[in-house]
């Protein structure tokens, strides 16, 4: 067990130093004027503007001396991962090229949809969904987890409204890749055997999500994105921040930093950062006879929050898509982001909308495409 969580960190750590340049590069890709429509999502509300709360600065070291520059803020960013997953189990290696089993394909409103199993972990093979547009490409792509791959696909009938974020990417001219919950049950999920906070988890199995549309050669590697809902939006957080060759990320309503008053911004289950070997919680929110367990106590008591691993996203963009978990009052957190950006001489490259209900609506998913579209589509 120990040599395996070595060579989880150790491989973790290669990747922290190989893969620098690779958001560096997306970052930079020369981008048309951004249309206001989109624009005045990055702008922070003047309620909030400067408002920093009582989250710890990510641009302090854990000596509590300051980044004051871009090469300062990359040996702090090792720092945060490296806590992260040290606090939450250390990942496998990430697969260079997971393998994609083809079994079914059919032609579908002029695109073409393979139904397929992907290689999400060594010894794990996952169902899922590949959506290709017509044409040779290179495309951009995006990753779309959920609960269930139908959903994104856009081919569950007993689906709610709005989740179908893959087939509306597809009919957009994006390479679309869903899966859903490895093992099938997103309260019990197969982590392959692997030792690790089940959202880790999810996370590294976005980073395979990503090798396996990069490794597709009608995919720009540079141009891969990542969206997800509530459970997924959650995954698609990690996934995102955790990964760093994701060039962009869309996070729909999982509730973006600890609340614990709020029964749907649950980290403290033992599904994504309270698994306590030996340990079991009732579900639900905390009380004294249900308290904080596993990695989400050591993270909650230790004064650590979720905007530090919103930090390593930059200068990478991201999008809240926010509704009843996330409101305005989220830009607090979101400021430290904008400020890491700042730091690194990047602007409107954090932005949220706002609804007041969980559920995505027409209006808050056509930012999420045409977020996509400025910074994922062709220059």
């Amino acid at each position: 067990m120990i040599h395996r969580v070595v060579r989880g960190a150790m491989c973790c750590l290669l990747t922290l130093l190989v893969s620098g340049p690779v958001f560096s590069e997306a970052a930079s890709r020369s981008l048309r004027p951004m249309d206001e429509s989109l624009v005045r999502h990055f702008a922070v509300p003047p309620a909030f503007v400067g408002k920093l709360g009582t989250y710890r600065s990510p641009l302090l070291f854990d000596d509590g001396t300051s980044v004051k520059t871009p090469q300062d803020w990359q040996r702090r960013r090792q720092e945060i991962l490296g806590y992260w997953h040290k606090t939450m189990g250390a990942w496998p290696a990430v697969i260079d090229k997971p393998r994609i089993e083809y079994l079914e394909k059919s032609q579908r409103e002029g695109f073409t949809q393979h139904k397929v199993k992907v290689e999400t972990a060594v010894g794990q093979m996952t169902g899922g969904y590949l959506l290709v547009p017509p044409g040779e490409g290179p495309f951009p792509a995006v990753f779309v987890p959920f609960y269930d791959a139908e959903t994104s696909a856009g081919i569950n009938p007993k689906a709610k409204t709005f989740r179908d974020f893959a087939y509306q990417l597809t009919r957009r001219g994006f390479v679309t890749l869903s899966i859903g919950s490895p093992g099938g049950d997103a309260r019990k999920p197969d982590t392959a055997g692997n030792v690790l906070q089940p959202l880790s988890y999810l996370g590294y199995i976005a980073a395979n999500g990503y090798q396996a549309l990069a490794s597709l050669p009608y995919v720009d590697g540079r141009r891969i994105g990542i969206v997800g809902h509530s459970y997924g939006g959650k995954w698609a957080m990690f996934g995102s921040c955790l990964y760093e060759k994701y060039a962009a990320g869309v996070w729909s309503d999982g509730g973006i930093v600890w609340d614990e008053p709020r029964s749907n911004v649950n980290y403290w289950e033992p599904w994504y950062l309270g698994l306590e070997a030996g340990k079991t919680r009732k579900p639900g929110l905390l009380n004294p006879e249900n308290p904080r367990m596993g990695a989400y106590k050591t993270l909650v008591e230790t004064g650590h929050d979720l905007h530090e691993l919103h930090a390593l996203m930059a200068p990478r963009p991201f999008l809240v898509s926010g509704g009843s978990e996330d409101q305005p009052s989220r830009w607090v957190p979101l400021n430290h982001a904008v400020a890491v950006n700042k730091l690194l001489g990047h602007e409107n490259r954090v932005a949220m909308t706002n609804r007041p209900k969980h559920d995505p609506t027409e209006e808050s998913n056509g930012v999420i495409y045409a977020f996509f579209e400025y910074f994922l589509g062709r220059e």
